[in-house]
């Protein structure tokens, strides 16, 4: 499988994109997918704010998901300390990814819009 960085605006590299090639060099995943969800939420138009990550690596082998995510959101601490509002991690081992997830990944939470409740 080819992965490849998505966006690149000008000379500056989209938080996607950093996103993206953050995770590639950490984890040199088998599947990688960033998707930017932030157009799903009260942000303005362009927003990058909200983000769903899907990674699937053998870093992940015998891992604990609380450690997983750990692991990830440290590679991505500047970003999420100064850029990302929200950042869905699905993070799989292949032999999960294979079994369970490859053809149904899953979606991330609907958005209740900062304060609101359901």
């Amino acid at each position: 499988m080819t992965i490849t960085l998505s966006g690149i605006k000008g000379n500056n590299m989209t938080i996607e994109a950093i996103i993206e090639e953050k995770l590639l060099s950490a984890f040199s995943p088998l599947y990688l997918d960033v998707v930017n969800e932030s157009h799903q939420h009260n942000v303005a138009p362009g927003s990058e704010s909200h983000f769903k990550v899907t990674i699937v690596t053998s870093d992940f082998e015998e891992e604990r998901l609380i450690k997983r995510h750990r692991a990830v959101n440290a590679v991505l601490a500047d970003e999420l300390a100064e850029k990302i509002h929200a950042l869905a991690l699905h993070t799989y081992t292949e032999k999960e990814w294979q079994d369970y997830y490859a053809d149904n990944t899953p979606l991330s939470p609907k958005c209740l819009g900062g304060g609101k409740k359901s």
